[in-house]
């Protein structure tokens, strides 16, 4: 009997142990399928098209727009006795610090056509200095393409008696003066009493500030270098230079001086000229705008003058300006 009890308790112990050993079964929820995807956790992108945008810049004007523009001319010379010529020593300091053109022609001998030409873009059937006799023209010039842009001008004649004078002294020379013999101006009193001046004028226009755009310098028939030295027409220059230039700069606005040469002693020619010229001169441009120290050796003419002075304002080309041949000033700009 107790082998039996004892066989009965083992039993029922062992059945106890075996069911305390097992993993206790907890109640799970089932996983779906497939699965389900809510949409706001799909990513999204936004794509922005790419503009490509081509900038256009304005084109760089062949000429500067200049505010104001000043000529003084010289006489009878040609370039190779200018230029390395101590008695013309601040022409040439002038010229090594800012642009000279080395090849630049008069139109034509004596001294009166070239005035005219290159206010007047032709020498307009004048041949000679029309000492004795009156040689007027009827034609627009320069003058009249200024003052039709909106611009304002002067010639200041030295030593000329008193305005619009149509005469000669022994210092003042009317052939000088290629404004005095287009009838437009000459003609019409206010306009001619306002525009050609003595020199004695700038000192008055400088201390008012009322310098015009177009200024146009003839020394005398002795500074010119017509009768006297050339030291004469060196201190000439400087004394000039060492008015307008602080009243140019002054401004702040770009300006241009060109100093040049009415004619040369020789027959040279090129650019659609005729084959005997006026001779080989001197010109220098002076400006903030031009290259330092640089020589131009495109061949030009006093035509070349009058188109560059046109193309900086917009006006149109008078006569022989508008010629091919006729080049245009562009090199030295910087």
């Amino acid at each position: 009997m107790k082998k039996y009890l004892t066989i009965f308790w083992t039993t029922i112990i062992a059945s106890f142990l075996a069911s305390a050993c097992q993993p206790a079964l907890t109640e799970s929820t089932p996983t779906p399928f497939p699965p389900t995807f809510t949409p706001s956790a799909i990513p999204t992108q936004t794509i922005t098209p790419t503009v490509t945008i081509t900038s256009t810049s304005t084109p760089v004007p062949l000429v500067p727009n200049f505010s104001q523009i000043v000529i003084i001319i010289f006489e009878n010379k040609e370039f190779g006795t200018v230029i390395g010529n101590p008695d013309m020593s601040y022409f040439n300091q002038l010229a090594d610090s800012y642009t000279l053109l080395t090849q630049e022609y008069a139109i034509m001998h004596p001294s009166l056509p070239n005035y005219i030409a290159l206010i007047g873009g032709d020498t307009l059937g004048i041949t000679e200095n029309c000492a004795n006799k009156d040689c007027y023209i009827n034609a627009p010039s320069l003058p009249d393409l200024i003052e039709q842009s909106g611009r304002t001008w002067k010639t200041y004649q030295h030593n000329m008696p008193e305005p619009c004078f149509t005469g000669d002294t022994l210092k003042y020379v009317r052939k000088h003066n290629p404004f005095i013999f287009f009838d437009p101006i000459r003609l019409d009193a206010e306009r001619c009493q306002r525009s050609i001046v003595p020199l004695t004028q700038m000192d008055a226009d400088i201390a008012a500030n009322a310098l015009p755009n177009f200024i146009f310098i003839t020394p005398d028939i002795c500074y010119s270098a017509h009768d006297c030295d050339l030291k004469q027409a060196d201190a000439f220059l400087k004394e000039q230079m060492d008015k307008l230039s602080p009243a140019l700069e002054s401004t702040g606005e770009p300006y241009l001086i060109i100093l040049t040469w009415d004619e040369g002693q020789g027959d040279h020619s090129c650019c659609g000229l005729p084959e005997i010229a006026g001779g080989r001169v001197a010109t220098v441009l002076i400006s903030p705008q031009v290259k330092a120290n640089f020589q131009d050796d495109t061949p030009y003419s006093h035509y070349s003058i009058l188109k560059t002075i046109s193309e900086a304002w917009g006006l149109p080309y008078l006569g022989h300006a508008s010629d091919l041949e006729t080049m245009l000033i562009t090199a030295p700009w910087k």
